[in-house]
C-alpha cells in the first residue's frame, strides 16, 4: 500500500476517500480518529492519512490533483437560463432562482 494524501480535515479527507472508492479505487483511512491525541503527539502525526494498493497509485495521485484544482469533471460551468448566474457544471439546478440547466 502507499500513502496518497495526508491533511488535517478529517471532513475533508472522508471526501477524497468517498470520490476515490467511487471511482472505484479502494481505499484505507490511517489516523481517522487520533485527532483527539493531537497535543499529546505532534498534531501533523495526527492527520488522516489516505492510503490505496500500489496498482492505484498513480489514478489516485491524478484524481486528487483533479480535486485539489477543481478539474473533476470534463463539462464545463454553466449560466443558468433563467437568471444568468454561474453554475458549476455538477449541479443541474441553479441555486438562485431554481432554474435548470438546458440539455
Amino acid at each position: 500500500m502507499k500513502r496518497v494524501h495526508v491533511i488535517a480535515d478529517p471532513v475533508q479527507a472522508g471526501f477524497i476517500q468517498g470520490v476515490l472508492e467511487s471511482e472505484g479505487i479502494p481505499t484505507f483511512l490511517r489516523n481517522a480518529w487520533l485527532g483527539g491525541a493531537a497535543g499529546e503527539l505532534p498534531s501533523q502525526e495526527c492527520w488522516p492519512e489516505i492510503w490505496v494498493d500500489d496498482g492505484d497509485h498513480a489514478r489516485a495521485l491524478e484524481l486528487i490533483a483533479a480535486l485539489e484544482q477543481g478539474t473533476t469533471g470534463d463539462a464545463p460551468a454553466w449560466r443558468c437560463p433563467r437568471c444568468g448566474e454561474r453554475i458549476e457544471p455538477q449541479f443541474d439546478r441553479c441555486w438562485n432562482c431554481g432554474g435548470q440547466r438546458d440539455p
